[in-house]
């Protein structure tokens, strides 16, 4: 992984991602107490970042490899965004998503054309199901994070922090990426590394599912003895990757930890005061940005927004929070 794949994925997906504003809140400044800045890939095409990595990983593809199609697996967004690389490709795409995932996550896929294997967290192997169906049919599987290219497109969202950043006078900042497996923070990561070398990644994740900031501490992979049972669905992993953590190691401040409470906060306050709609994994960066200010450096942060799609039920649950 390098600086030179994360530009050309720019390159191929240019024309075809939305470029996200960087947002501010004076309201939010106030909670944090220092300015808070918003990358907001919740507005991303179909609601996350995960669009720019299942762009980059489709379009990398030999045409003929590509027409024989693709497979993913996913809670959801990962799922959303290689189904609409594909459709957009002409290419077929079959996902694997755990029957727990939230509804409209299931729905949506379907909707942009996949074909959806559902698979039991708790009793069902994904890698070995995805193994048979990319044998039986030919596909060619697209990982979530350890997989290169979806890293590189990843990157592509820090290569317009580090502009974004410029165009405000940032220069020295803690970024902070939501994290599962890591691909978003390490693109992220490898993207500021290379334009903006003052901006330093933090990796956020929701309680009892921190592996990334426990192996970032302990130098090694560490694992979550489950992979269910959070808000937080997006960005739950039982381990961090092996081509994300060496780069996350080196690149990237200590981990942060949030708690469910306080990601369903920030899901309340990114609506109330930039009428966003966030998911609660992918709010858990605005919410260590607001709740463990103490924790983060600088006059400045910046916090991504990593997806929005949320089912309707626990937004209402974020919602109320509001009093």
């Amino acid at each position: 992984m390098n600086i030179e794949m994360i530009r050309a994925a720019s390159a191929r997906l240019e024309g075809h991602v939305r470029r996200t504003p960087l947002l501010n809140s004076p309201f939010l400044d106030d909670i944090a107490g220092r300015r808070v800045w918003i990358k907001p890939e919740c507005l991303q095409h179909t609601g996350s970042f995960k669009f720019r990595g299942g762009w980059s990983a489709v379009s990398a593809l030999d045409e003929d490899v590509r027409k024989r199609g693709v497979i993913a697996f996913s809670s959801g967004n990962h799922a959303q965004g290689v189904a609409l690389a594909a459709a957009r490709h002409d290419a077929p795409a079959v996902i694997i998503m755990p029957s727990d995932a939230p509804r409209m996550k299931i729905e949506n896929t379907r909707g942009l054309g996949a074909e959806v294997v559902l698979y039991d967290r708790a009793t069902d192997d994904r890698d070995e199901i995805g193994a048979r169906l990319s044998a039986d049919r030919g596909l060619t599987m697209i990982k979530p994070f350890d997989e290169p290219q979806v890293i590189a497109g990843q990157g592509t969202c820090g290569l317009e922090i580090a502009e974004q950043a410029a165009e405000h006078g940032i220069t020295r900042a803690d970024v902070l990426v939501c994290c599962g497996g890591g691909g978003f923070a390490s693109g992220v990561a490898l993207a500021l590394e290379a334009d903006a070398p003052g901006l330093r990644v933090r990796p956020v994740e929701p309680e009892d599912f921190d592996d990334m900031a426990r192996s970032l501490a302990s130098g090694y992979i560490e694992r979550n003895s489950r992979v269910s049972g959070s808000i937080c669905d997006a960005i739950l992993t039982q381990q961090p990757g092996k081509l994300t953590f060496p780069i996350l190691a080196r690149l990237a401040g200590p981990g942060l930890v949030v708690s469910e409470e306080e990601a369903l906060d920030a899901v309340a306050l990114a609506f109330s005061r930039l009428k966003l709609v966030a998911e609660p994994g992918g709010a858990v960066g605005l919410a260590a940005a607001l709740f463990h200010s103490r924790e983060i450096e600088g006059d400045d942060v910046i916090a991504t927004i990593s997806g929005g799609n949320v089912d309707p039920d626990v937004f209402r649950m974020a919602l109320d929070r509001l009093g």
